[in-house]
């Protein structure tokens, strides 16, 4: 297929695992990507796997969190490339101190991790849209994708901060859809897709134990998704590509879930 044939599309987050699959299934059809994050090793392994040709990824290192920063990242994208078609928003995360552990209370929670969470989750998707959507604007063409979660949707315990940063960058979401539809014309689309469970480095001591069996929470978590398994990584790529694509033109504003129905089940 070659949906995206010649498109330019910049995956934040792209040397993580979400935002890597992402990425690879791009290029797969046709796009050239540009890869961002804070760490350039990362990015460059990652572009090694899914274009070990070389002539398809562009990787940055770039911190979403600095406005000078994305700038820069901006111009060197024109200059390589000379557009800018699609941005997918998959940088984010978790951190330690904003997660309450079973045997701690909110009071426990470290406000600093917290507002790093928010920072990152909220902010590491604004300020991006707000760089590279002014290319959009400009030329009043271009797709947004951001990367919620369920969690900002259902009250998830223990990841307070993380649950709260992403119910606001959900609402973001939407209100920027609205914002660039109304101002910019139907030609800017800007949606998200809410990952369920999917096991990576930054949850997994909260899924699985060393022995690679399932953790307390695990058990719980899989009780309650009627699919009964945590996600594959490249069972987010699909969606994220359709929403990206020209056969979802008429759709803005939408949180997509893609969470084995866990955001559905009552648990009865």
């Amino acid at each position: 297929m070659s949906r995206f044939k010649n498109k330019v599309v910049i995956v934040t987050g792209g040397g993580g695992s979400l935002g890597g699959s992402i990425a690879e299934k791009f290029v797969e059809e046709g796009a050239k990507v540009v890869l961002l994050g804070r760490t350039l090793s990362s990015l460059e392994e990652q572009a090694e796997k899914i274009d070990p040709v070389g002539e398809s990824v562009l990787c940055i290192s770039t911190n979403v969190l600095d406005e000078n920063e994305l700038i820069d990242a901006k111009n060197k994208i024109l200059d390589s490339f000379g557009d800018i078609d699609i941005l997918v928003n998959a940088a984010g995360g978790n951190r330690k101190g904003a997660t309450i552990n079973p045997e701690q209370t909110f009071f426990d929670l470290s406000v600093k991790d917290f507002e790093g969470v928010t920072q990152l989750n909220l902010m590491g998707t604004l300020l991006p849209c707000y760089i590279f959507g002014k290319v959009f604007a400009d030329k009043k063409e271009g797709v947004i994708l951001n990367l919620s979660s369920m969690a900002a949707d259902r009250v998830i315990t223990r990841v307070m901060g993380y649950s709260a940063s992403k119910a606001a960058a959900e609402n973001f979401t939407k209100s920027l859809a609205i914002e660039m539809a109304l101002k910019f014309g139907e030609g800017i689309r800007v949606n998200a897709i809410a990952p369920g469970f999917f096991i990576g480095e930054q949850n997994r001591f909260l899924l699985l134990n060393e022995d690679g069996s399932y953790t307390e929470r695990g058990e719980t978590i899989i009780a309650n998704t009627p699919m009964k398994r945590f996600g594959e990584k490249n069972e987010v790529a699909g969606p994220a590509l359709f929403l990206c694509s020209d056969e979802a033109k008429f759709i803005t504003g939408t949180v997509l879930p893609i969470d084995g129905g866990f955001s559905a089940f009552s648990g009865v």
